[in-house]
């Protein structure tokens, strides 16, 4: 299975002076996003992005705290000193670099083309799909993709992917198109009921589906921020991240 990296090999960041960091290192997420961070067993904190700080913990030797909070009530901690790094799929984009620093990139969710398995396709480039209808969830950065790359495909507007996935399996439309991470879950699931599969990609244009996600700390805390870009090129190359990605997304989103 192909795992994506967003580290330059031949970039090595400095091991950090942990003296420079506090104590301990406050993360902050949410508890809606599966499977990036979400309630298990017994209500604790679970996903990719749990994980993932605990391996940065451990890479850097120093104590952690992880607390779960609404998503609208992140940036507020960060800037009132009440957390020191949220890792809550906070996408980087210029709005959010004006009120947050960001690490480098650790994971980006592409959009996907998902048909049913009994239908056989050339490809997905524009010409292969003219003439097809392909369902998305009307009102997405997905939607605008479609209007602006696939124009002689026709683009079915859904209010939800529940929506457009149901049409998909009952053969209404050919293709749904959507978030990778989403997508790669339902196949993963029984809703499903193995009908169907990914059809070409990934999409990664960042014009439409942003940079990807970051871990965000204060403005201007360059301490912290460095410390964790030597962390995740770390946990990349001892194949940490590889361990984590595979637990987490059995169906790659690539």
């Amino acid at each position: 299975m192909f795992v994506p990296g967003f580290w330059d090999p031949k970039r090595r960041p400095e091991r950090p002076d942990v003296t420079r960091l506090p104590t301990q290192i406050r993360f902050v997420t949410t508890e809606d996003y599966p499977p990036f961070s979400f309630r298990g067993e017994g209500g604790r904190p679970v996903g990719f992005n749990v994980d993932i700080a605990r391996a940065i913990c451990v890479e850097l030797a120093i104590s952690c705290t992880l607390e779960v909070m609404p998503f609208d009530q992140l940036v507020a901690a960060l800037d009132s000193g009440a957390a020191d790094a949220a890792i809550a799929g906070i996408a980087i984009t210029a709005t959010s670099r004006e009120a947050l620093d960001f690490t480098d990139r650790y994971f980006r969710s592409p959009a996907r083309f998902v048909g049913r398995k009994v239908q056989a396709f050339k490809g997905v480039a524009p010409p292969d799909l003219a003439g097809l209808n392909i369902g998305v969830v009307g009102g997405t950065a997905h939607e605008a993709f479609l209007r602006d790359q696939f124009f002689e495909a026709v683009v079915r507007p859904f209010p939800t992917s529940e929506a457009a996935r149901e049409a998909l399996k009952k053969g209404e439309i050919d293709l749904v198109f959507g978030d990778g991470v989403q997508l790669a879950l339902w196949l993963n699931g029984t809703s499903s009921e193995n009908c169907c599969a990914f059809i070409g990609g990934p999409f990664t244009e960042s014009r439409y589906f942003g940079e990807g996600m970051g871990v965000a700390v204060k403005k201007g805390n360059d301490a912290l921020r460095q410390s964790l870009n030597y962390a995740f090129a770390q946990l990349w190359e001892e194949g940490v991240y590889t361990d984590l990605y595979l637990r987490w997304f059995p169906i790659s989103v690539y």
